[in-house]
């Protein structure tokens, strides 16, 4: 992004820019511009080995707390829970709700469910009609929860909940459902 052209600042508008941008870090650190060749040419051999190649940028220190890791199902986990072996302590089934009542609706149950302690969940999401009336219209609408409750449980709201996830084996929904292991509350 460049600077518009026009007038230009002020010495005691370009002192104020200067201690505005120390106070925010860039998204992507500043390109560096390297002299042109031939002055290159003229300086030393010592002095040319200092211009950097790429620009050095120190991390921002962090305010919040880093979030906790998704861990997934281990293998005897994942296969307990699809034989019955660990319980799942609750259902949330989100067939027929719309994105946002399905969203709030999973995290009061998320929610509801680490106060209680509870260890597994199962939420069903549906895997979407194989053949809806406009499907030729619509066909990237199919199984929106599907492919959206995954991604809403990597957000740092469901992050302090959510141990992990994975999708539930055949006798539970397969594809269409996920088991969800709850945190707990601290």
């Amino acid at each position: 992004m460049s600077r518009r052209k026009g007038r230009s600042l002020a010495p005691e508008e370009e002192e104020l820019w200067r201690a505005v941008k120390k106070t925010v870090t860039p998204f992507l650190p500043e390109k560096v511009t390297l002299p042109p060749p031939a002055a290159l040419a003229a300086q030393p051999e010592a002095q040319r080995s200092l211009v950097p190649l790429q620009p050095t940028v120190s991390p921002a220190p962090s305010a919040k707390p880093a979030l906790p890791k998704l861990h997934p199902f281990g293998k005897r986990e994942r296969q307990a829970v699809n034989r019955g072996r660990t319980a799942i302590d609750g259902r949330l089934d989100l067939h027929g709700y719309r994105q946002d009542e399905a969203h709030a609706r999973l995290s009061g149950f998320l929610s509801y469910a680490q106060s209680m302690g509870w260890k597994v969940v199962l939420v069903i999401t549906g895997k979407g009609r194989p053949g809806g009336d406009f499907q030729s219209l619509h066909d990237h609408e199919r199984g929106v929860l599907r492919r959206v409750v995954p991604l809403w449980l990597s957000l740092p709201e469901f992050r302090r909940v959510v141990l992990g996830y994975e999708d539930a084996g055949p006798v539970h929904g397969g594809d269409g459902a996920l088991y969800i292991r709850i945190r707990k509350r601290k």
